[in-house]
C-alpha cells in the first residue's frame, strides 16, 4: 500500500512542533534527559494530525539514547500540554519519542573512512 504524501500544511507543522520541542526539551529538569547532545533528527505527523513520532539522537552519553527517550515518553503528557498551549491549538498529537542512532552511525562510518 503506497504511502500518502504529506501536505505543504502538515511539513510546516512538523517543522514548527521540532522547533517547539527544543526549547521544551532544554528547559526539563529530568536528570535523564540532561547530558549528551540531544537532537530532534525528525517529527513525522500522521496527516490527521493524532499522533506524532519524534526521532531522537544522543551523542556524547555513555548510556546511549534509551534512557532519554524513557524520560521523554515518561513525560510525554507535559510536553504534549506544552506543545497545545505553544501554538495555540486546540487538541496537539500524541507524542511518541522513538531512538534513532543515525548520527552515531554517521559518525562510526566516518571514523572508518578517516582510518582508511
Amino acid at each position: 500500500m503506497p504511502k500518502k504524501p504529506v501536505s505543504k500544511n502538515v511539513s510546516r507543522l512538523n517543522e514548527d512542533i521540532k522547533r517547539e520541542l527544543i526549547d521544551i526539551i532544554g528547559g526539563m529538569k529530568d536528570p535523564r534527559v540532561k547530558g549528551g547532545l540531544l537532537t530532534i533528527v525528525r517529527v513525522d505527523t500522521t496527516n490527521d494530525l493524532a499522533q506524532c513520532k519524534v526521532y531522537v539522537s544522543v551523542m556524547d552519553r555513555p548510556g546511549g539514547a534509551k534512557e532519554v527517550v524513557d524520560g521523554l515518553n515518561a513525560a510525554k503528557g507535559h510536553v504534549r500540554s506544552e506543545i497545545s498551549s505553544r501554538m495555540h491549538i486546540r487538541r496537539a498529537p500524541e507524542m511518541i519519542f522513538i531512538e534513532d542512532d543515525s548520527a552515531a552511525y554517521a559518525a562510526h562510518i566516518n571514523s572508518v573512512l578517516k582510518d582508511l
